[in-house]
């Protein structure tokens, strides 16, 4: 895999922190990204306009549209950086993980009239262990944030700007992070996010705010308060009305016109959050409201302006630029993240182009506080670094650390956990262990003159001539041992991995000039076995299998490589069923259909045939 060095310019801002393993950015690795998905918007006219935006600099191997990450962010922003994106971004918004000890698991409720039942779905410390379980110590945590806000500044336009969202217990640390990327001359403002809450604690002051501190990249940033103007109430525009005409022929002291009817935005920003049965809320329980983040997009770019989120969650970023008129770039470690935000941009696209189709039609007649008209009608998705790959490896190594009493290591480098007064290693799944993954072990253990304890050894598999190998390594070794574990055949240990993936039956066909694509049945095990846990000694049951499905999408014509979405179904509303029965126009003779299904869990199914 070709990958480049990226230079990254020090931080050279005051106060400085100073932690254990502090270490300069200098220069980061970026690695290419693999083209996963291209979701275009249903069929619009090729004359329907679109939004103003300057494309000419944008890079020459990117499709122009909406782009999502899925990848570590620090490997997706190095790769920006790689190709072309440096100094592009006019807005970067960023809700990073508070260190708060919240509850990270999605819940899910399944499909249907009735709500049916609900489950519990990734857990974020399991799918997400690689950028998140890993750095809530305070000196990890520190890093993982310096980094990030150093690439984010070299991908900051000169007139753009930054806002960091945090609670208190991050908020000192963080703006003196800030101060040393951008400077403390940078500060533009802390907004304080107030929002009602239920539930009130005896022991200490209800929390009911979060913080924003807005950051520019140099003193040239774009900032417009008339979009995100508030009326006064009726009383005080009269009361202001009055008082105006008697103040320096309506100009206040500062010698700016007062406006009685506009209230100038101020710093502390009232929105509610979307409540738990609303249809906006997609089960994230750090999601935030789109319209606390309308306020930063009207004031803080334009429209075709460039926004950029690298924790963008359930979306909201993504989805709130692409209301306004904005392009945009988005990210997360989390692949339920990315189905979430595809889902959701899924609905926003398809109701911009019906907007855009019946207004061409003469059918609609723009307001004249109407949204700008969107940048882009289709987005891409990606995955940099193959980083499906460390997840599942990652997610092998925590079931077996459960399932054998390991103890995890996060401090380690290069051992798992210890079991006992054993250290042990896990071995990726993909490969059975083999003499070249015990010679790393022996190489290890040379520069660890110290250590002592034997070693375990755990792996899926075993190569014959690694049980060789340990047989000579053990010989006459007082010491450092190597004990082995082999999942599969293991009496003990064996026979934890169960998964069984979502299966579906498709039939793909034509019919005259037509291409019929019908879901006869999908099973999901993973929710039925979530279902039959919280149900107890009772068999959960699932009359209708649409009720396990969050989308279906169609490629007439897959390549094996890159789903291009011809058809999307995608329910708005969780009581509402994907149809199963889709007729598309029939593709050229030979052609590949493919059928993606996804599942309320966020796992994938694609069955295909050729037509």
């Amino acid at each position: 895999m070709s990958k480049n060095e990226i230079p990254v310019a020090k931080a050279k801002g005051r106060p400085m922190l100073t932690w254990v393993g502090k270490k300069p950015l200098a220069r980061v690795t970026a690695f290419p990204a693999q083209h996963v998905e291209t979701v275009p918007a249903p069929q619009v006219a090729a004359s329907a306009a679109l939004g103003a935006a300057d494309w000419s600099t944008w890079p020459r191997d990117l499709p122009q549209g909406g782009l999502l990450y899925h990848g570590d962010n620090k490997e997706v922003l190095a790769h920006l950086l790689a190709n072309g994106m440096r100094g592009q971004v006019k807005l970067v918004y960023i809700d990073p993980p508070f260190d708060s000890g919240a509850d990270y698991v999605r819940k899910v409720q399944l499909r249907g009239p009735k709500g049916g039942g609900k489950v519990e779905g990734e857990d974020y410390t399991l799918g997400e262990q690689v950028q998140y379980s890993d750095i809530w110590s305070n000196d990890n945590y520190l890093q993982f944030m310096y980094e990030r806000l150093l690439l984010l500044r070299e991908l900051l336009a000169e007139d753009g700007t930054i806002y960091l969202h945090c609670d208190f217990r991050r908020a000192h640390h963080l703006r003196c992070l800030l101060d040393e990327v951008f400077g403390s001359e940078r500060i533009i403002s802390e907004l304080i996010w107030h929002y009602s809450g239920a539930g009130v604690p005896t022991d200490r002051w209800a929390s009911r705010h979060d913080s924003l501190f807005m950051y520019a990249r140099s003193d040239k940033w774009h900032f417009d308060p008339d979009p995100v103007r508030t009326e006064y109430a009726e009383s005080t525009r009269e009361r202001f009305s009055h008082t105006i005409n008697n103040v320096r022929g309506g100009r206040d002291f500062g010698g700016q016109e007062l406006n009685p009817l506009g209230k100038y935005p101020e710093d502390v920003i009232y929105v509610s959050i979307e409540a738990p049965s609303s249809n906006a809320r997609t089960g994230y329980p750090t999601q935030k409201p789109a319209g606390l983040l309308e306020k930063l997009v009207l004031a803080s770019s334009r429209p075709g302006d460039l926004v950029l989120d690298c924790f963008i969650g359930s979306g909201t970023t993504a989805a709130v630029a692409q209301k306004l008129g904005r392009r945009w770039i988005g990210c997360d470690i989390n692949k339920g993240a990315i189905q979430t935000t595809a889902k959701r941009l899924q609905g926003v696209i398809a109701e911009q182009a019906e907007q855009l189709a019946a207004a061409r039609q003469g059918e609609l007649v723009a307001a004249a506080d109407a949204p700008p008209l969107p940048c882009q009608l289709a987005f891409t998705t990606w995955r940099v670094n193959d980083y499906d790959l460390q997840i599942q490896h990652n997610e092998a190594v925590e079931l077996a650390c459960e399932h054998l009493g390991i103890t995890r290591r996060r401090t380690d480098s290069f051992f798992d956990g210890v079991r006992g007064q054993m250290l042990v290693k896990i071995v990726p799944f993909n490969h059975p262990l083999s003499p070249l993954d015990l010679e790393s072990i022996r190489s290890e253990l040379k520069t660890r003159a110290e250590e002592e304890r034997d070693i375990l050894v755990v792996s899926l598999g075993q190569e014959h001539a690694a049980r060789d190998w340990v047989t000579h390594y053990n010989q006459n070794r007082p010491i450092n041992k190597i004990h082995l574990i082999e999942l599969r055949s293991d009496r003990k240990s064996g026979g934890f991995i169960r998964h069984e993936p979502i299966s579906a039956q498709v039939a793909i066909r034509r019919e005259g000039e037509r291409l019929v694509v019908e879901i006869a049945d999908v099973v999901s095990p993973s929710i039925l076995q979530r279902l039959n846990k919280e149900a107890g000694v009772f068999r959960a049951e699932i009359p209708d299998w649409r009720a396990v499905v969050d989308s279906v999408l169609i490629d007439t014509d897959h390549d094996g490589k890159v789903f291009n979405v011809a058809l999307a179904d995608v329910p708005e509303r969780k009581q509402d069923l994907v149809t199963g029965r889709y007729e598309l126009p029939t593709p050229k003779a030979g052609a590949t259909v493919a059928v993606k299904i996804i599942d309320m869990l966020g796992e994938e199914c694609v069955v295909s045939a050729t037509v």
